[in-house]
């Protein structure tokens, strides 16, 4: 499996249309959460993602302080549906945190997670701050961890 960061200007058409697609696939038809994929987050954040035998299998994007939250952001986190139950979603988060810390040093980051992964995240560091919240018909709590 190889990992790249990129951002919005240096992936291709064929890695941005897979990586929507990875999305919808995902956030929209597995989920049952019909709402616009594509929004204008893609063209700030930074693009990292898995890929194995030239198909992307694992994604999420990382915004810079204060592009998003007051703190570094990442979200849109999925892990392709063949390749769940092996600990993948703990490998991308790992590796997520570390190009955080690669990017912008020792900073607060916050993340807005579907609240039944609030254990996962919780494994990683992150804490719930604040009262949970509806998005798209799911339950999400905001978290917030400090790099060490």
């Amino acid at each position: 499996m190889e990992w790249f960061l990129k951002t919005y200007d240096e992936l291709t058409v064929d890695e941005f249309h897979d990586i929507l697609k990875l999305r919808i696939d995902i956030f929209v038809v597995e989920q049952n959460c019909p709402y616009p994929e594509l929004d204008t987050k893609d063209k700030k954040a930074w693009h990292f993602y898995g890929k194995n035998n030239d198909k992307i299998i694992a994604y999420t994007r990382i915004f810079k302080p204060r592009d998003y939250y007051q703190e570094a952001a990442f979200g849109r986190v999925v892990v392709h549906q063949e390749y769940r139950n092996q600990k993948l979603g703990y490998k991308l988060i790992e590796k997520t945190l570390e190009q955080i810390k690669n990017l912008f040093g020792r900073v607060p980051v916050k993340i807005g997670a579907q609240q039944h992964l609030e254990k996962f995240y919780g494994s990683f560091g992150f804490q719930q701050v604040g009262e949970p919240y509806i998005e798209d018909g799911i339950p999400h709590i905001y978290m917030v961890m400090k790099l060490n």
